[in-house]
């Protein structure tokens, strides 16, 4: 993913790695050089984004208690 640098030295993030590291506007991020010379970009706040799976968390209604699943898998209901 190539992108143009403009006279004051910026860039454009491309879409997909804002995606990939949960880039929004207001993140801090960071550039560091890897030991075989390449520069890497990390998010520098830390937060990760929240993955699909954390965002169901909890939406399943009311569950059984402990008694009603011991019950069940003793086959006393």
């Amino acid at each position: 993913m190539a992108t143009t640098v403009t006279a004051k030295g910026q860039v454009t993030i491309p879409k997909r790695v804002r995606d990939l590291l949960g880039i929004v506007p207001g993140s801090q991020v960071d550039f560091h050089r890897a030991a075989d010379g390449s520069v890497v970009l990390t998010r520098a706040d830390r937060k990760r984004p929240v993955s699909r799976f954390e965002k169901l968390r909890g939406h399943a209604g009311k569950g059984l208690d402990t008694d009603a699943i011991m019950a069940l898998t003793r086959s006393e209901t």
